[in-house]
Formats: C-alpha cells, sequence, structure tokens
C-alpha cells in the first residue's frame, strides 16, 4: 500500500526527491535501482545514520520505521512508491 502524507523536513537537497532508506532494505534496494535505471535523481538518507531521519520517517507512517519512504519538495511524501509513482509526482 501506498500512502501519501504532508510532512516539512529541512534535510532535503533542493530540486530532488529524498528517499529515506536502510542498507539491508530490499524494497529500498530495488526503489533505488529502478529511479537510476530510469534517470530520476534523488537524494537518499540512511535512516540509522541519521536520527532525524528517522524521525521523520517516524512521523510520516504513524510511528513505524517504514522504508523506502520518498519525501518530495512540497513536502508531501509516499511511502515505499514503485519509481512510476516518483516519477509522476516530479512531472
Amino acid at each position: 500500500m501506498t500512502l501519501l502524507h504532508t510532512v516539512t523536513i529541512d534535510v532535503m537537497a533542493a530540486d530532488l526527491p529524498t528517499v529515506f532508506t536502510t542498507q539491508w532494505c530490499g524494497y529500498c534496494i530495488r526503489l533505488k535501482s529502478q529511479l537510476l535505471r530510469a534517470g530520476i535523481d534523488f537524494h537518499e538518507i540512511d535512516i540509522e545514520d541519521h536520527p532525524d531521519g528517522a524521525e521523520l520517517v517516524a512521523q510520516v507512517n504513524d510511528g513505524d520505521l517504514t522504508v523506502p519512504t520518498v519525501v518530495f519538495r512540497d513536502g508531501s511524501a509516499l511511502t515505499n512508491p514503485s519509481a512510476a509513482q516518483v516519477g509522476s509526482r516530479l512531472r
């Protein structure tokens, strides 16, 4: 299930979506690979290395540290999206 939320964050790269991940998450690895193949640039934050990122992910996901979570420039977010869903939000 993909969820859409609006959040605020100061750690996002200017015009790029921010993908919150962990190193061990298979869904994160798949999404990053798909984004790269689709030519979609993104900023990545590993929530295990950045407590602020983990806090934001928990806020977006009702207390759960669900990754991948993608936050967009406008502050909206998608949880476990496909590369197509990320791409469509960037157009």
